[in-house]
C-alpha cells in the first residue's frame, strides 16, 4: 500500500517530536535494533492480504505469551555484545589450564573485564532466544515464524552453547569459564550472533506491536475481499489522544464522498486523522483503534491536511495547496482503490475564490468511484451546490453555546453545520475588548 511522506506527516505516523507520533505510541521494543525494525515495518504497509493476515497471526500468538516473553535480552545485553565484537581483544588462550587463565587475567586485565561482562550477556542472549524459540514454534504460526524457530535452534546447536545454558541467571562464571566461553564467542560465534540478533530484532518489533494491541485494547480488522473500496468502522478513535471520542462511519461506492463541516476545534481534523491511521494500521497487520473495522484492501492513503508555504522556493501557501491537489489527481486517477483525506481546502485564498476552486475539485473528484474521499471545509455554502450528487453524504460536528461558553460535543451528525463562531471566539477570548481599548 502506498503512503507518501506528506501523508505520514499529516497522520503523525513519524514525527521530529517523536513522543507525539504513532510510532512512539506503538514502540515497546526493548532494543535499539528492535526499534529500527519496527520503524522499517511501519514504513511498509502491505497490499497483500496473506502478508497482512500472517502478521495478524504472529501478533496474536505473541499476545498469548506476553506474560512469559523473556525479559533477559535487553538493550544493554545487545550493546555489550556488540562492544565485545567491536573491541580489539588480545588473543584469548585456548587452553583452560590454571596458569594460562591466571596469566591472561593478570596481564590483560582490561580485556578480561570486558570478556567477563560479555559472557554473562551472551548467556542471557542465548537463554532468551532459546525460550523464544519454544514460544513461537507453534503449528498455527505462519511459515516465517516457524522458520525463525527452526533457525534459532539450528544456530544454537553447539556444545559450548549447550554448556552455557546450564548456568542459571545470577550464577557467576569462574575465570576459567569466562575465558573458555570468551574464546568460543570471539573465534566461532560472530556470524551466528549476527544472524540471531537480526532474527531477535524482528521478533522484538512484533513483541512491540503485540504489547501495543493489548495495552490500548486495539482490535484486529476484518478485510472484505472486494474490487471496490469499502470501510465500515464502529467506535473508531484517535490513538494519540488520552481521552478520545469514538465515531461510527461507513463509506462505499454508493456513498464514497463524505462532506464534513463544523466549527474550528469541533473535531473534524481529529476524525479525519483517526480514519487514516486506522486504515494504515490495518494494512500493517496491526490491531486498530476501533471496536470493529471492516474494510477492503486499499492501494494507498493520500492526505491533504498540513500544507505549508515554502519561503525558500518563493511558493505561497495557496500554490502548494494547488500542487498537492494536482498531485492527488494524478496519483489516484488510475482505477485503484485510494482513501483520500482532505482537511480544509484552499485556506490560502479569499472566500469567493476558495468556494469556486473547491467546487471544481469536488465535482471532479466525485466522479472517481474507485476511491473513498473525506473532505472537511468551512465553506458550508458549497453543500447546496453539490447536494445533487447521489454518492455524497453530509456530516457535521455539533457545537453549542451555553452561558457564553463554547461546548463541543464531538458527536458526528447528519447534515451540514451552519455555525459561524469566529467572531464569538474572538470576543470570548477578550480580543475584541483589547482592540477597543487601543
Amino acid at each position: 500500500m502506498q503512503i507518501d511522506k506528506t501523508t505520514y506527516n499529516d497522520l503523525s505516523v513519524f514525527s521530529q517530536e517523536e513522543e507525539f507520533s504513532v510510532f512512539h505510541k506503538i514502540n515497546f521494543t526493548r532494543t535499539n535494533g528492535g526499534k529500527e525494525w519496527l520503524r522499517w515495518m511501519m514504513k511498509e504497509p502491505s497490499g497483500d492480504i496473506k502478508k497482512i493476515k500472517d502478521t495478524q497471526t504472529i501478533i496474536r500468538l505473541v499476545i498469548t505469551h506476553l506474560d512469559h516473553w523473556p525479559s533477559v535480552i535487553t538493550n544493554g545485553t545487545m550493546t555489550m555484545i556488540d562492544r565485545f565484537y567491536d573491541s580489539r581483544i588480545d588473543p584469548i588462550p585456548s587452553s583452560k589450564d590454571f596458569l594460562s587463565t591466571r596469566l591472561y587475567k593478570t596481564f590483560h586485565s582490561s580485556d578480561y573485564g570486558l570478556i567477563r561482562f560479555s559472557v554473562t550477556h551472551f548467556r542471557d542472549f542465548i537463554s532468551g532466544l532459546h525460550q523464544i524459540a519454544m514460544i513461537i514454534d507453534s503449528p498455527e504460526a505462519p511459515a516465517k515464524l516457524q522458520s525463525f524457530a527452526s533457525r534459532i535452534r539450528s544456530l544454537l546447536q553447539h556444545s559450548q552453547l549447550e554448556e552455557i545454558l546450564q548456568k542459571k541467571k545470577g550464577e557467576k562464571f569462574s575465570v576459567k569459564e569466562n575465558l573458555y566461553f570468551g574464546f568460543y564467542f570471539l573465534a566461532g560465534f560472530k556470524s551466528r550472533y549476527e544472524e540471531l540478533a537480526d532474527i531477535f530484532y524482528q521478533l522484538d518489533a512484533w513483541y512491540s506491536m503485540a504489547t501495543a494491541v493489548q495495552k490500548y485494547q486495539l482490535t484486529f480488522p476484518e478485510f472484505v475481499e472486494s474490487g471496490e473500496p469499502y470501510i465500515k468502522a464502529d467506535k473508531i478513535f484517535h490513538i494519540l489522544l488520552r481521552e478520545p471520542v469514538a465515531y461510527d462511519i461507513q463509506l462505499s461506492p454508493s456513498s464514497n464522498f463524505l462532506f464534513l463541516t463544523g466549527a474550528n476545534m469541533a473535531g473534524k481534523s481529529t476524525f479525519i486523522k483517526s480514519l487514516g491511521i486506522a486504515v494504515y494500521l490495518a494494512h500493517l497487520g496491526m490491531g486498530v483503534p476501533a471496536k470493529h473495522l471492516e474494510l477492503s484492501l486499499f492501494d494507498g492513503v493520500l492526505s491533504n491536511i498540513n500544507v505549508e508555504d515554502n519561503i525558500i522556493k518563493g511558493e505561497s501557501y495557496f500554490f502548494n495547496e494547488v500542487q498537492r491537489i494536482k498531485n492527488t489527481i494524478l496519483t489516484i486517477n488510475n482505477g485503484k482503490k485510494w482513501l483520500v483525506l482532505i482537511d480544509e481546502l484552499f485556506k490560502g485564498t479569499n472566500v469567493q475564490d476558495a468556494m469556486r476552486c473547491s467546487l471544481a475539485v469536488i465535482n471532479g473528484l466525485i466522479r472517481i468511484k474507485s476511491s473513498l474521499f473525506v473532505l472537511s471545509t468551512h465553506l458550508y455554502e458549497i453543500g447546496e451546490e453539490i447536494n445533487e450528487h447521489s454518492n455524497i453524504s453530509f456530516k457535521y460536528f455539533e457545537t453549542n453555546i451555553n452561558n457564553d461558553k463554547l461546548e463541543f460535543t464531538y458527536q458526528l451528525k447528519d447534515g451540514i453545520s451552519n455555525d459561524r463562531l469566529g467572531y464569538f471566539i474572538l470576543k470570548s477570548e477578550k480580543v475584541v475588548e483589547m482592540l477597543e481599548k487601543l
